[in-house]
């Protein structure tokens, strides 16, 4: 009994090491995170692009309503997998920091700073007690001194860059597809391309485009962008990935690889 006692505290609670280095509050927010539908970003020659996959659980459900895809900044766009409420809070946290950043200094925030002053923030929540870590990870890519960046944040607080990745449920599968199909010098085009041919990996090879969210910021502009539907529409069509109406449906109601949990996405 004595020793389940100790399992449990460690267990419980996110300031103490188990004796094996384990946090593990940490461990079930990554969790969380896989428990959420899936999102890609994938960096490309003359851009960023980040794809979600936001999938309905209801036909009565708004699809403009679920928010996988956010703009930081003019340059900087974000992807999320995880809790959806948490996900809010460090968007609005990166929208500050991004408005700090050009009020203080009269410029646009770099990529890897704005990440990285995220993961401080996370961090800080694996650290004190009465408080839980962030059940979410997040692709933060833009656009930083006329070089596409891409970037992962970890419920432990730790960034990541990477050239192509994935977030969210079967995570493992689609980083190696992304491993497998990903080349160096990919235009934006073909880089929506891979990313739609990536998420329809764990949708069974189709995709609907009320179903699935893309946006792009241009080395040219530096602008955030969001694919409209129609748009969507006619790239999963030119790659045979269009989902008919009856597995549409399907997906809708949640029958197939739907969320577990109504507040994570």
């Amino acid at each position: 009994m004595q020793g389940q006692s100790q399992q449990q505290a460690y267990d419980r609670g996110i300031t103490i090491f188990s004796p094996d280095g384990r946090l593990y509050q940490v461990e079930y927010a990554r969790e969380a995170v896989k428990r959420g539908t899936a999102s890609v970003g994938i960096r490309a020659e003359d851009g960023v692009v980040l794809a979600a996959d936001k999938r309905a659980r209801s036909p009565l459900m708004e699809p403009e309503s679920i928010e996988k895809l956010h703009k930081a900044d003019d340059h900087v766009g974000v992807a999320s997998a995880g809790h959806v409420a948490d996900a809010r809070q460090l968007i609005d946290f990166a929208r500050r920091q991004a408005q700090v950043n050009r009020l203080r200094y009269g410029e646009a925030i770099g990529i890897e700073t704005l990440t990285k002053n995220i993961t401080d923030h996370i961090q800080q929540y694996t650290q004190v007690g009465g408080a839980r870590p962030f059940g979410v990870a997040l692709i933060v890519g833009g656009i930083e001194n006329g070089e596409p960046r891409l970037f992962e944040t970890d419920p432990s607080g730790t960034p990541y860059e990477w050239q192509a990745l994935s977030i969210g449920s079967d995570r493992s599968d689609l980083r190696d597809y992304l491993e497998a199909e990903y080349e160096e010098g990919l235009s934006i085009d073909e880089a929506i391309a891979l990313a739609l041919d990536t998420l329809a990996q764990s949708n069974d090879g189709e995709l609907s485009p009320d179903g699935v969210g893309v946006a792009t910021i241009a080395v040219d502009d530096e602008q955030y962008t969001e694919r409209s539907p129609d748009e969507i529409e006619a790239i999963l069509a030119e790659r045979d990935l269009l989902a008919t109406d009856e597995e549409a449906e399907d997906d809708e109601s949640g029958g197939a690889g739907g969320d577990d949990a109504d507040d994570e996405e």
